[in-house]
């Protein structure tokens, strides 16, 4: 199944037109033709299927003949990631993330960050990219960026942690996370978070955890704990 996406279609739509791009890609790329089907999503859970009503390469119409709604996520996996210094690195994990089913990101700038301006509209992109292959329904949020002190004062979901490279008491991933309970998980930049922001984490409720026995660079450390929390959830019972 090939997916198309359009944000501003709902269950009480009936009918509607892809943009130019869009359209042209269906028609002239795709060579899809009138009353051929489309499968549509608007990032929000719905699952819509199209069949095409006029196939123009500048203004394609569809018309609405089914939809369904995927289940709503059980939990809500949050990931704070500092942004790496080979932006194709971090273009790599916004990749996989939504492909393995996170649903919110957050780039942070830290004290050792090399990295601290992020092209907003170009990692959007790449994970819409990605949720279409995927034939995702869900569509990840993706934050402005922010400092580590800003991040670290704002109100997130469920279970805060903190997976940093320093020798203190660490629980392993699995050990801390229970079954269908929201997460926060702060991933630091190459050179690590700094012992200040290590203690500004503990002090805020974050717990420390580890990601495994080897030392991993950020981009490798964010794809470990995404995938190990949606495992965890889809196998524990």
């Amino acid at each position: 199944m090939q997916l198309f996406y359009n944000p501003a279609i709902d269950e009480t739509t009936e009918t509607f037109f892809f943009d130019k791009e869009e359209s042209r890609h269906i028609i002239k790329v795709l060579r899809k033709k009138d009353s051929d089907i489309l499968h549509v999503t608007n990032g929000v859970g719905l699952l819509f299927e199209t069949e095409i009503t006029l196939a123009s390469d500048n203004k394609c119409a569809v018309k609405v003949t089914n939809i369904k709604k995927a289940a709503d996520p059980k939990f809500w996996l949050h990931l704070a990631v500092a942004p790496t210094k080979m932006n194709d690195r971090f273009e790599w994990f916004l990749e996989k993330a939504t492909e393995i089913g996170i649903q919110e990101i957050t780039p942070i700038i830290c004290d050792r960050s090399e990295r601290k301006v992020i092209n907003k509209e170009r990692f959007e992109k790449i994970i819409l990219s990605a949720m279409k292959q995927s034939n995702e329904t869900f569509l990840p949020k993706l934050n402005d960026a922010v400092s580590f002190k800003e991040f670290i004062k704002q109100k997130n979901k469920g279970l805060q942690l903190i997976a940093h490279c320093e020798e203190t008491g660490k629980k392993s991933l699995k050990e801390v996370l229970k079954k269908e309970e929201n997460v926060t998980i702060l991933i630091g930049p190459e050179g690590d978070f700094s012992d200040k922001e290590i203690t500004l984490a503990l002090q805020n409720n974050f717990q420390p955890v580890m990601l495994g026995n080897t030392r991993l660079r950020t981009e490798t450390a964010a794809i470990v704990a995404c995938h190990s929390v949606v495992f965890f959830n889809e196998t524990i019972q």
